[in-house]
């Protein structure tokens, strides 16, 4: 009988490190989950939201892995951003924090905001003018606009004002191994604009943001168990990060 109830307990601890090596592995290797604690990124992305950030899509760098351990030397299997790309990243002035935004500026590329418009190598980039966004709250719309990239790729950015601080920068030359990156919402987004954050290096990139698992809103306390199937946002579910 003790034998048997020793065995039990030995497969139990050996299923239990399997489930975890897995676990740890697909983490690590494949897919990381994330959530969206600022509106920087709205409306591609909302307080709230829960994705899948792809680790494979760049390749590995020491940030890949737990505790970003200094096991990889500069990054493996690189495979380079495309220009809108939605990514996670460690910020670089502490290599901790993690950031997401959109990829908008590659190595060698001129980037500048004049009058809330992106240029890249002197060129504006297109944007055109659709319906307003309107919070969950309520409040008064704000100014939505189709932004096209210049490889074609689409994506909306709200923008309030075109005469914010951010809406007027000095031209900035990114690096060689380095991306440019900028939030979807405009005038409320610390991104490569600010000295805090600036260009990307290519080894802090964690992974490219794919789907959506999951999303609610504030309406609900974590005790008012009543509410939540009211707060989930069902239409979000499992959508893909454009």
């Amino acid at each position: 009988m003790a034998d048997r109830k020793s065995g039990g307990y030995g497969e139990l601890i050996r299923t239990v490190v399997i489930a975890c090596a897995i676990a740890l592995g697909i983490r690590t290797f494949l897919y990381e989950p994330f959530n969206i604690p600022s509106g920087s990124m709205k409306p591609t992305l909302l307080v709230g939201d829960y994705l899948f950030v792809s680790k494979l899509s760049y390749g590995y760098s020491r940030y890949s892995l737990p505790l970003s351990l200094p096991l990889i030397p500069g990054r493996i299997l690189f495979s380079p951003p495309e220009r809108g790309d939605v990514v996670v990243f460690k910020l670089p002035s502490d290599n901790s924090t993690d950031y997401i935004k959109r990829i908008v500026g590659l190595p060698g590329d001129r980037i500048q905001v004049r009058g809330g418009i992106l240029h890249i190598n002197g060129e504006p980039v297109k944007r055109r003018r659709i319906e307003d966004f309107s919070s969950e709250d309520g409040g008064r719309g704000i100014p939505q606009f189709i932004e096209t990239l210049p490889n074609g790729r689409e994506h909306r950015i709200l923008e309030t004002s075109d005469f914010q601080s951010a809406d007027n920068t000095p031209e900035f030359l990114v690096p060689a191994d380095h991306y440019f990156a900028m939030g979807d919402n405009r005038d409320n987004s610390r991104d490569s604009r600010f000295y805090e954050v600036g260009p990307i290096p290519a080894v802090n990139l964690v992974g490219r943001a794919e789907i959506l698992f999951f999303s609610h809103n504030d309406s609900a306390a974590l005790w008012e168990v009543w509410k939540w199937p009211f707060a989930i946002r069902y239409g979000r579910l499992l959508d893909g990060i454009e």
